[in-house]
């Protein structure tokens, strides 16, 4: 069984897409959500789900045992699903070609530190740019620098804000995502 080890700091919409989508197959396992805001929404989706959580601090992320609490998964992904934090150097050389990302944006565009969410979306629109979307791709030692799986596109019209920019990117979010996952899964061996 492929076991999924699920980051996110908010919400959790990408999250609950993730379990959604894999709820009825038995080759796929939410293992655990790792999430650095005790207060984050995710946290109820891991409970009504019965998915094991990890609350983390600045200083436990960067501990060696939180690499060892990881290994005891034996993740097939790491997932960031709306995860703001940077990933420790020691966490990607740990876990090559296994970290995952999702950005609200056409990489190399918006991208880097400070670049999600709201931001993102108000950057784009600021810029009038003709179109968005989602990148998926490869975590490394860099913010929103690693190879990219997929990218979506979107569209946006003059009359566009942050707010309906957002609505857009959660719907490519929110289809995309798990089935890039999938994707990926279905080139490792079980």
């Amino acid at each position: 069984m492929h076991q999924l080890i699920l980051f996110a700091s908010g919400r959790g919409s990408n999250v609950q897409a993730i379990i959604d989508f894999f709820g009825s197959n038995n080759k796929v396992k939410p293992a655990l959500i790792v999430c650095n805001n005790p207060e984050a929404g995710v946290l109820e989706i891991a409970a009504r789900h019965k998915v094991p959580t990890l609350i983390i601090d600045r200083k436990s992320f960067k501990e060696p045992d939180f690499v060892a609490q990881l290994q005891k998964y034996s993740p097939s992904l790491i997932v960031l699903a709306g995860f703001l934090w940077k990933v420790p150097e020691a966490v990607v050389q740990a876990f090559p070609n296994k970290i995952i990302n999702i950005h609200p944006a056409l990489l190399p565009k918006y991208g880097g530190k400070g670049m999600y969410g709201h931001n993102v979306h108000a950057a784009v629109v600021a810029a009038q740019e003709k179109e968005s979307g989602i990148t998926i791709h490869y975590v490394n030692e860099h913010y929103d620098e690693g190879a990219t799986i997929l990218q979506a596109h979107c569209t946006l019209s003059k009359e566009d804000t942050p707010e309906t920019l957002a609505s857009k990117i959660h719907q490519l979010e929110h289809f995309y995502f798990p089935r890039a996952i999938e994707f990926l899964l279905d080139k490792l061996p079980l």
